[in-house]
């Protein structure tokens, strides 16, 4: 296993899915030692209340900050690398603040983990990546771009590899849209921007035991995609306020009708595999294998949320959101899907 007797740090440790991550890590696995990376030490004394384990730290920094990263990732054999500025009309309205974080903060990240010879670092993407239209996609793809091609770059006698996954909106998250709905939900009108629009859907368990099952796979390089259920916004409505009356307000600066995670483009360098797509590097650095199993898409393939195959229904996404209730009961698979999507 890479995680036995290993120190792991994860950067933006006390956001969503960092809790998530790092709870699954001290339950599943036999670490030496887990570092929470972030800035806010509000959250990290609430995080710190809430796990008890000896083998957990807290380290105050900003991965803006490459000395004090220095001092953070002595010692670590893997990085999850999760710190990013997300907020789309954020990133829009501060664009130098989001470069600061998303790019320089990525390229602090890899000069600091090959310095150190950090074994393996995975950094978490987006959607948004893929065809970005608005500030916050292009820095993640920048910073896509900076992580796949770091492993050319790692020089004789270090080990550090590199990779990424993208995947799409996270049930559970705090940027996610189901809790607006659910807040608009008790006034009694919920706004929806374009009714045609869709996106791809992801549990946070799910995205972290992808991250964590990648890590274990990884070359270097590689951008791993999982197959993931898409959903239309007017279903997603029904599923949390079917009562509540629907105001459709026009698509907003920076948003897409539709998500892609493989562009057209992509295809020329996609695998696909029983529940995932690895996009390979363009540039391969001499330690890079192909992992074995996946069979090549064909050209033009994309995989976006209005062409997958696999629907998220309403009952599905209630079953995520309210598990307590019963009546709630699958009727589908809603993720790793075995079937091929590029016929």
């Amino acid at each position: 296993m890479i995680f036995k007797k290993k120190t792991v740090l994860i950067t933006g440790g006390t956001g969503s899915f960092g809790k998530i991550c790092a709870r699954h890590i001290l339950d599943n696995y036999d670490i030496a030692k887990l570092i929470i990376f972030s800035r806010d030490e509000l959250k990290q004394y609430e995080m710190a209340r809430e796990f008890s384990d000896p083998r957990i730290r807290f380290f105050i920094g900003d991965v803006r900050d490459e000395k004090r990263l220095s001092m953070a990732f002595s010692g670590v054999d893997i990085i999850i690398h999760a710190a990013a500025m997300k907020q789309i009309p954020a990133c829009e309205y501060n664009p130098f603040e989001a470069i600061k974080t998303n790019v320089l903060g990525a390229q602090n990240i890899i000069e600091t983990a090959i310095a150190h010879n950090v074994e393996r670092v995975i950094a978490l993407s987006t959607d948004k990546a893929a065809n970005p239209i608005n500030l916050y996609g292009a820095t993640k793809l920048c910073s896509d771009k900076l992580f796949t091609a770091a492993n050319s770059y790692v020089g004789k006698g270090k080990n550090t590899r590199f990779s990424v996954v993208r995947y799409g909106n996270v049930i559970g998250s705090r940027g996610s849209v189901i809790p607006l709905f659910e807040k608009l939900r008790e006034t009694g009108t919920v706004t929806v921007t374009d009714p045609r629009m869709t996106r791809f859907w992801i549990t946070l368990d799910q995205g972290v035991q992808f991250v964590c099952d990648n890590l274990e796979l990884m070359q270097g390089g590689e951008i791993f995609v999982p197959k993931i259920p898409s959903m239309n916004i007017m279903d997603l409505v029904k599923a949390i306020a079917p009562k509540c009356k629907v105001e459709i307000t026009g698509i907003r600066p920076g948003e897409k009708l539709h998500e892609v995670l493989i562009t057209h483009d992509d295809s020329r360098y996609t695998l696909e595999y029983e529940n995932r797509f690895v996009i390979e590097p363009q540039i391969r650095h001499v330690r890079y294998k192909a992992i074995p199993g996946g069979e090549r898409v064909k050209e033009n393939f994309s995989y976006r949320s209005n062409n997958n195959p696999e629907i998220l229904s309403v009952q599905d996404l209630r079953r995520l959101i309210y598990p307590e209730h019963p009546e709630n009961t699958p009727t589908k698979p809603t993720v790793a899907s075995k079937k091929k999507v590029h016929a």
